[in-house]
């Protein structure tokens, strides 16, 4: 028996609970990232060997059901969707899905009802939610979701306080211990073969990614999108910044650009607007929130990436070229494979 052979066994071993739960040949989810995660990109990573998910964002039922019909047009591999909790059609994406035979359904954008998952676990799929604290761990497996996902600060797109290293020593152990029927998959900042072993090897069953995937040939990303990608290094991805405690700001690491700033600016306007009683305060907090309507589409698709939002993860220090999804994917697993051995 050869080196790699045996290295291609402990690895195959040690997501075992991941594969076998996803249907895959490896233990990778997609992220999904708006604009980003579509047909192409979703199909290019199942036909690879990991495990897609589209991105439903604000898609309408409809919308949502061309796409999920398209991809299965572009792969036979399993892939999964991802619903945001709050969109207000949720229970007819939930339908939408099942009535397509989507194996796996993500619930992300805040808790999910435990009425939402047992629904979706009555169509026949698997569900999936994201834990970021023990206590919300233990509700979700008791409301019935199948598998977690725990994603830190360093990655892309709205996040939350803490950094995927810390998540993975709390919750991992807590898992494994308590829940061990119970797949988790560790996101935020995982661009090495190296950082996937370290984190099965802590009890992941394996890992989701998105950074290091928006420069695959097959994403539909514009070329100036993925060229600032390439250009940034880590610093370049920060969180977007809260400038008032009365209005909450859900953090977004992005590439800092010039709507980074006017972000900024908008939330000093909204604040004086309620000083001066043009708004309520209700009023505000929204005006904040929809600043980055149409933002990531703006740069994802038209190619603006002054004044659209370019999200990204602080691994996209390590993007630095444009290349084929399979070869990306056979280039964590080989670096895996080499550090085992």
């Amino acid at each position: 028996m050869t080196a790699t052979t045996i290295s291609n066994d402990k690895l195959n071993n040690l997501w075992k609970r991941g594969t076998d739960f996803l249907g895959t040949k490896y233990a990778i989810l997609g992220g999904a990232m708006s604009w980003v995660s579509e047909r192409n990109l979703v199909s290019a990573i199942s036909n690879s060997g990991g495990f897609g998910v589209i991105a439903c964002g604000a898609m309408t039922p409809a919308l949502l059901e061309a796409e999920i019909k398209a991809t299965f047009k572009l792969t036979d591999k399993p892939f999964g969707v991802n619903l945001i909790t709050m969109h207000p059609q949720l229970d007819e994406l939930v339908d939408i899905c099942g009535k397509l035979n989507v194996s796996h359904l993500v619930l992300a954008g805040g808790l999910p009802r435990g009425t939402t998952i047992s629904h979706a676990k009555e169509l026949g799929m698997k569900v999936m939610c994201f834990a970021p604290a023990i206590p919300l761990a233990k509700k979700l497996v008791k409301s019935g979701a199948d598998a977690l996902v725990i994603e830190g600060s360093e990655a892309g797109g709205h996040i939350g306080p803490i950094s995927t290293s810390v998540l993975a020593q709390e919750i991992l152990p807590f898992m494994n211990e308590n829940f061990p029927e119970i797949p988790v998959f560790v996101a935020g900042g995982i661009g090495r073969g190296e950082a996937i072993v370290n984190y099965l090897k802590m009890g992941a069953s394996g890992v989701q990614i998105g950074t290091i995937l928006v420069c695959a040939n097959e994403s539909i990303a514009h070329e100036n999108f993925k060229k600032l990608f390439i250009k940034a290094n880590a610093r370049d991805a920060i969180p977007s910044v809260q400038l008032f405690e009365e209005f909450p700001v859900i953090p977004v690491r992005a590439i800092t650009n010039k709507a980074t700033k006017e972000f900024e600016q908008a939330q000093r306007e909204a604040s004086a607007k309620v000083d001066s009683g043009e708004l309520n305060k209700n009023e505000a907090q929204l005006e904040i929130e929809h600043y980055w309507a149409g933002a990531l589409r703006r740069a994802v698709i038209d190619g603006d990436v002054e004044s659209g939002s370019v999200m990204a993860g602080q691994i996209v220090a390590l993007v630095k070229k444009e290349q084929p999804m399979q070869e990306i994917l056979d280039g964590l697993v080989e670096q895996a494979n080499n550090f085992i051995t």
